[in-house]
């Protein structure tokens, strides 16, 4: 291969972004430098949070500028090392995947990937980011008691089918908001009571209210904007809201998020709002992949993956991700 196709962020969005905000170049092959490791890519992840690494705004998450080379999770295989942990045809995942056949990752931020427990690309799933989200989000931030309910927003996603289906193993009440009746049936199959069609409801705070008649215990917030709202209005006294993403936001991430205000419900409930970062929970990543693994292995469970192939895809996977077309875990097959 004399080239290796890599997209570029060409100009940042001001409304939702679409697939003209990257260009596509042919750039050489990198050189891995000490403690490098030069990877093929064999999967790319596409996930919310990289929406605010697309803007010129403050955020959690480090920035592109203009001209920079898109990154993101993803797993490959080694063909150059100059790292003594790492030797040609091992596997393994990063964060530091370039859009591009090809990348040059730290050895530092590479992990070995298993091939024998579970498919691969589950790294970058269940038995990744999206998975360790669920998991602590749900049990360690949001703390549900048997019996109660949880209502989850973007619930047939990459963090949502995970948060159901922990839900349900532990003995809670999850309650799913989803974008079309498909993927609520699907909730539904895999655990959730039942679940409101956000895109369909003519009324969401009387929908979730009819979904959830004991009151929301528990609001795993994967969305903001309309649902956040709707879920706010019908927490319980002692309710836990927990704001993992704001992908409802996406078409405008750049403008003030203009919508109802809560205190006075945040007072007379006195809910706890708390934003969740992946991050704050490194130390029990073990404890919760060996749970997860467990529970999949044991047939409890069960994913969608929503599949692209080819390195032409990853910006249109991206976009159809952030507009909540895609019906599971959004993946780029190179």
């Amino acid at each position: 291969m004399a080239a290796n196709p890599s997209w570029i962020l060409a100009s940042y969005p001001s409304a939702m972004p679409t697939p003209e905000n990257w260009v596509l170049e042919d750039r050489p092959i990198p050189e891995a430098a000490h403690d490098d490791l030069l990877v093929k890519t064999l999967w790319l992840s596409v996930d919310p949070y990289m929406r605010g690494r697309i803007s010129p705004a403050k955020n959690y998450a480090a920035g592109f500028k203009l001209g920079d080379l898109m990154r993101g999770g993803g797993i490959g295989e080694v063909v150059t090392s100059e790292s003594s942990d790492f030797k040609p045809g091992d596997i393994v995942m990063s964060d530091y995947f370039g859009w591009q056949p090809l990348s040059v990752i730290p050895a530092g931020s590479a992990k070995p990937v298993t091939t024998t427990d579970a498919p691969i690309q589950s790294a970058l799933s269940y038995l990744g980011m999206p998975g360790l989200t669920a998991y602590f989000a749900l049990l360690k931030t949001g703390g549900p008691k048997t019996g109660e309910t949880v209502l989850i927003s973007a619930a047939s996603g990459a963090v949502g089918q995970i948060a159901g289906q922990i839900a349900r193993i532990k003995g809670f009440d999850p309650v799913a908001v989803a974008g079309s009746d498909e993927k609520l049936e699907w909730c539904k199959e895999i655990g959730y009571r039942t679940g409101v069609n956000h895109r369909t409801s003519a009324d969401l705070v009387a929908d979730v209210a009819a979904a959830c008649p004991k009151g929301v215990d528990v609001f795993i917030d994967n969305t903001a904007g309309p649902i956040h709202d709707a879920a706010m209005l019908n927490l319980n006294t002692f309710g836990r809201v927990v704001v993992v993403g704001t992908i409802a936001l996406a078409d405008r991430f750049d403008q003030r998020d203009i919508g109802l205000r809560h205190l006075r419900r945040t007072l007379i409930t006195r809910a706890r709002i708390e934003g969740f970062l992946l991050d704050d929970h490194v130390r029990e990543y073990e404890t919760a992949i060996a749970d997860l693994l467990s529970w999949y292995q044991q047939g409890l469970l069960q994913t969608r993956e929503d599949v692209t192939e080819g390195i032409d895809t990853v910006p249109g996977a991206f976009v159809r991700m952030l507009k909540g077309e895609n019906f599971g875990k959004q993946l780029v097959k190179l």
